[in-house]
């Protein structure tokens, strides 16, 4: 498992960035943690470097948003998510099967159905010191990914 720290919303987003700069089509990203712990703002990283300009925002209500890009990214938010086979519903396995990248924030409320191999990303932060630090854990789980650590570069 690498581990690291950012001590900014740039940072984390940098992170985001250093992460979707060796992704490929196909690539499933999980984020966990708590509200304000920086999902949404590493994903905004993953975006920049899929080469996706502009705001991106959590898709809470709508589930899913597409981006296109030199990659297209899949961006899901699941909190609202009751059980996991809504998701089925939205044609979750083929934005899985699809050509672009796959991330998704509260990832572990849908862990029953995440295919067999994806990067998980748990994401902590401190509230009792106030301050924009952010522990971030990266666990790179199944075959395809096992090259993933050593190119990310942190």
């Amino acid at each position: 498992m690498l581990k690291i720290v950012t001590h900014s919303a740039e940072e984390t987003i940098q992170a985001g960035y250093r992460l979707g700069s060796i992704l490929a089509r196909g690539d499933m990203v999980c984020l966990t943690g708590g509200l304000g712990s920086g999902k949404t703002a590493f994903t905004g990283g993953i975006a920049l470097a899929l080469g996706i300009e502009g705001c991106i925002t959590s898709p809470t209500f709508t589930i899913v948003n597409e981006y296109e890009g030199k990659i297209p990214l899949y961006h899901f938010d699941v909190y609202r998510i009751a059980d996991p086979s809504e998701m089925f519903e939205i044609g979750f396995e083929e934005y899985v099967e699809g050509n672009g990248v796959v991330v998704i924030e509260w990832a572990e409320l849908i862990k029953d159905i995440l295919p067999a191999g994806y990067i998980n990303v748990v994401m902590d932060q401190d509230f009792k010191t106030g301050s924009d630090v952010r522990k971030l854990s990266f666990q790179f789980i199944g075959g395809r990914y096992a090259q993933y650590e050593g190119r990310l570069g942190i």
